[in-house]
């Protein structure tokens, strides 16, 4: 059995109720669902699976017509229209079954795009092997246009919606109440994070110290009220209003039998029984669930730094690398003669940096500031804004005419496709640090360099200069770990668009 909380945390079954959604009026929770209760979000879940049927349905619609039209014209449009119909109902149902559209899976992570291609691929197999049997042509036929086309177009739809639901959470709507269960200190963990981590989708809408920390029926994180309940209450909270989700952070009082008699109470509610694991900092495709007789195992890959996917890593650098030389080649000779004629000096700066493993390289860049920067840096050291170890100034007076307009566009970093291309850099990494930097790293710093440093990465995507150092650090570390070929195809996305917002760009 948990300790008993405080008398006045404890509520009564009969006025738990009562007492819980008047706390939940004062809390910024209820104002979370303009309309409807704050711990539900029934209302908000229905309307996004229908957007994405309907979202679905008109893709695979027109990615079977345009197949169709394309292999077949209009000549026997009748039969050939049935077996668009009759495909484009099977992708559907795929689409359903591979559970592409579960709320659980919306607004962040990858499992939502990978239900999706699993959805896609399993349909068109499908096809493949009937048409193989019936009429081979047909099959090739749509096979070559509908796959590709359908499943770029769902997977950008998946986007645009995605999009839209997390600037929606950050609004503080279309997100499931949830109880959060803990000691004092994972479950005021769990609370901060889910108030700042709008994409996880998940609001406190309660919380139930197990420890007896907490006095009064409310507590306070992050400036937030949030009721405060009692673990026994819980159940009968979650279905008195209708709460969607209760988070067990960390482990309870009475071990997995509490949690066990826990989920067996939240039974037939429609309630959501999530298990915060201690794991911190580990992307989900590294994460395997396997159960050996009743004993659930959580198995971790740990990060691998050598072997098939960095060869593959290399050859994508290779690939893209070459690619941007040769297509933004103008832009690289325009960029060029601007900086000669604007300022006095080289035009590229060479700098050490430290690469992969602590070694030393010569990173490129098109000049930016005077040719005397370096020397001037002494002089403004009061005026850095940088965090930590980085000397950054919004305003830097060493930085020319020129060089602050390609500094906005990041169009100073191409240079370091030269580097990609000889192989001192990635295109997606870590920051490159200085040797300084590097000497004033604490010891679980230095797993930076256990890869190669990139032009762009999580820390480029996420503000740049905006970014404290140990964001920074934390960011880079979660990507050494993480990383994958999927993830760098998503950080080149969104590097795109950083670029485009000039955030954190000076």
């Amino acid at each position: 059995m948990e300790p008993p909380l405080p008398r006045s945390a404890v509520l009564g079954t009969a006025s738990v109720s009562t007492q819980f959604e008047a706390a939940l009026g004062r809390s910024s929770a209820a104002r979370s669902f303009p309309g409807h209760s704050a711990s539900t979000g029934r209302a908000w879940t229905t309307q996004v699976r229908t957007l994405l049927v309907l979202t679905d349905a008109a893709v695979v619609g027109a990615a079977l017509l345009v197949a169709q039209l394309a292999k077949f014209g209009l000549a026997e449009k009748k039969g050939h229209g049935l077996v668009s119909v009759a495909i484009g109902l099977l992708w559907m149902l795929m689409l359903a079954a591979f559970r592409s559209r579960s709320v659980r899976h919306l607004g962040t992570g990858t499992s939502e795009y990978q239900r999706v291609m699993r959805a896609t691929f399993g349909t068109f197999a499908v096809v493949a092997a009937i048409a193989l049997f019936v009429k081979p042509d047909i099959g090739r036929g749509y096979l070559l246009l509908a796959l590709p086309i359908g499943l770029l177009a769902l997977v950008a739809g998946r986007k645009v919606w995605r999009t839209w639901l997390v600037a929606r959470r950050k609004e503080g709507r279309c997100l499931t109440g949830a109880f959060v269960v803990g000691n004092h200190q994972d479950a005021t963990r769990i609370v901060h994070q889910l108030l700042q981590q709008h994409q996880a989708g998940y609001t406190p809408v309660g919380v139930a110290f197990t420890d007896g920390i907490g006095r009064g029926t409310s507590a306070t994180v992050d400036d937030t009220t949030v009721p405060l309940v009692s673990v026994a209450d819980v159940p009968t909270l979650t279905r008195a209003t209708g709460t969607r989700a209760v988070i067990v952070a960390g482990d309870l009082p009475g071990g997995r039998q509490q949690v066990q008699d826990l989920g067996w109470q939240l039974e037939n509610s429609g309630t959501e029984l999530i298990l915060v694991s201690s794991l911190t900092d580990v992307a989900g495709p590294r994460i395997h669930m396997r159960p050996v007789e009743g004993l659930p195992m959580l198995h971790v890959d740990l990060p691998q730094y050598q072997g098939v996917n960095h060869t593959i890593k290399r050859g994508i650098d290779l690939l893209l690398g070459g690619l941007a030389v040769l297509v933004l080649s103008p832009v690289l000779g325009a960029v060029a003669l601007a900086v000669k004629l604007d300022s006095p000096g080289h035009v590229l700066f060479r700098q050490q940096r430290i690469g992969h493993a602590g070694t030393p390289f010569v990173m490129y860049k098109f000049r930016s500031m005077v040719m005397d920067a370096e020397a001037r840096r002494a002089q403004l050291a009061r005026s850095n804004e940088g965090a930590g170890l980085l000397f950054k100034i919004r305003n830097d007076p060493r930085v020319t005419r020129v060089g602050r307009f390609i500094r906005r566009y990041s169009l100073d970093e191409l240079p370091q496709l030269f580097n990609v291309l000889n192989g001192t850099m990635s295109l997606i990494g870590p920051r490159p640090p200085l040797p300084t930097e590097v000497a004033e790293y604490e010891e679980r710093v230095h797993r930076r360099l256990l890869i190669k440093p990139g032009i762009t990465g999580l820390w480029q995507v996420s503000g740049r200069s905006n970014l404290s150092w140990e964001e920074s650090v934390k960011l880079d570390l979660y990507y050494v770990e993480n990383w994958s070929v999927l993830s760098d195809f998503g950080i080149l996305l969104r590097t795109a668009r950083a670029v485009l917002k000039r955030d954190g760009a000076y």
